[in-house]
């Protein structure tokens, strides 16, 4: 069942557009609760079965829900709300030519150019302003180390072949993780587009006009920011030793060796593979199983790991991946 969804979300995760301005891309109307005999299209299961497989995680990983929802507000928190409205404006502007407004589609392009001059003003130096954000949860990654390996071999044979599709629909089943994909205005080229828009709107040339400024659109920077669930699992395992450490230490142990394969789960999927702490965690992990098998009291070795693992996990978390 787990296989079930993991590949539905990656489908569903890949038909979802933009949404300028927002965070999630899920439509927020409720559905009709009268039975009806009409096939159900897929553009009205599609939210349905996001909310299933929200609320599922919810219930069974409340610690990826935590996260992911602390990941959403904080791109939530990043968003400029000066670039999103020059994005409106160029969407209204495109709308207008279309509706052979030029009048109105040259007012939009005079106030997406105001909108992106008080960009400039506050921080000339920035070159990417965040108009968007998109958070999705993809687990698709096997839970053995050694299917890893093998499907990485894959990825492998088929980059050495020059075969990248094969590759990317390989690497889609390499993916566990809580991924933030911001969508960013690039203060570089977008007011020149604008110009352009406008001096070819002034020479009636207004499909040419439109193709720049639908350019314009198309070529929002998307930057990548993921934090690898496996990591996340390997700190819950521990929390929960942690708390089964002094009543059962058997449970504790079997937990700790769970965060132990997750810590080289998330290495072999690729998260930051050739970082030493994979190294200091695998030593620190190894220390407080002695620990559980003798008489000492392991708190401190907890404290320890559990620090050092938050650490690792947040400096990978706010990587940009471009």
């Amino acid at each position: 069942m787990k296989n079930g969804i993991n590949i539905l979300l990656l489908v569903l995760a890949g038909s979802l557009g933009l949404c300028l301005g927002t965070i999630s891309c899920t439509n927020s109307k409720g559905t009709d609760e009268t039975t009806s005999t009409k096939p159900t299209t897929q553009a009205q299961t599609q939210p349905e079965f996001e909310k299933q497989r929200q609320d599922a995680e919810q219930q069974a990983r409340p610690g990826v829900e935590k996260e992911r929802k602390e990941a959403e507000e904080e791109a939530g928190r990043s968003l400029d709300q000066d670039a999103i409205a020059a994005i409106a404006e160029t969407q209204r502007a495109i709308d207008a030519i279309a509706s052979n407004r030029t009048d109105m589609a040259m007012q939009a392009i005079e106030q997406a150019t105001g909108k992106i001059n008080v960009l400039l003003a506050r921080d000339p130096a920035t070159g990417l302003i965040p108009v968007s954000v998109r958070v999705e949860v993809i687990d698709t990654a096997p839970s053995d180390t050694k299917t890893i390996k093998d499907l990485a071999q894959q990825v492998s044979t088929a980059i050495a072949a020059k075969d990248y599709p094969a590759a990317r629909v390989v690497l889609d089943a390499l993916t566990s993780e809580i991924r933030v994909r911001t969508y960013n205005l690039p203060l570089g080229t977008y007011p020149d587009a604008l110009k352009e828009a406008a001096r070819l709107l002034d020479q009636k040339k207004n499909q040419d006009a439109s193709n720049v400024l639908l350019t314009a659109l198309n070529t929002l920077l998307a930057v990548d920011r993921v934090t690898p669930l496996p990591l996340v699992f390997a700190r819950e395992a521990l929390d929960a030793a942690k708390g089964q450490s002094q009543s059962d230490k058997a449970a504790a142990q079997t937990l700790v060796q769970t965060a132990k394969d997750e810590i080289e789960r998330a290495k072999e999927l690729g998260y930051a593979a050739q970082a030493p702490e994979y190294a200091d965690l695998s030593a620190d992990v190894s220390t407080l199983e002695r620990q559980l098998k003798g008489n000492s009291d392991a708190g401190s070795v907890f404290a320890k790991l559990e620090d050092k693992l938050s650490a690792f996990l947040k400096r990978q978390s706010q990587q940009e991946r471009r």
